[in-house]
């Protein structure tokens, strides 16, 4: 299961108004890389496979790739706001470590293909 904030989920939305495609959504997913191992892949897109699942979020469609649903049981993306500006958090409990940006993790059983560059 995924859980988006409400205040996430607003600011989700209102991007996904300002698209000029009819029928995009929300795509999370998992890419090797990341200085860590593993790096989130948060998107809109309008074009959904058969390798995707798709489930309703805060009234919002959202679509994970298959291979990635493993890696994002669980996880909980919110929006925090810092002074002017502000961001997508992710917490992730299957990550055993993450990267100091936040953007990359490793699990317990996976160690992905970390890069050699700091984030």
């Amino acid at each position: 299961m995924i859980t988006i904030s409400e205040t996430a989920a607003e600011h989700l939305k209102d991007m996904l108004e300002q698209q000029e495609t009819p029928n995009m959504f929300l795509r999370l997913g998992v890419t090797p890389g990341g200085c860590t191992g593993f790096s989130y892949a948060m998107g809109f897109d309008d074009n959904e496979t058969d390798d995707d699942v798709y489930m309703t979020i805060q009234d919002m469609k959202v679509v994970v790739e298959k291979d990635s649903l493993r890696f994002l049981d669980g996880l909980e993306i919110d929006f925090e706001e810092s002074g002017m500006t502000g961001g997508f958090t992710i917490h992730n409990p299957n990550a055993i470590a993450t990267c100091g940006c936040g953007s990359s993790f490793r699990t317990a059983t996976d160690a992905g293909k970390p890069n050699e560059e700091p984030c």
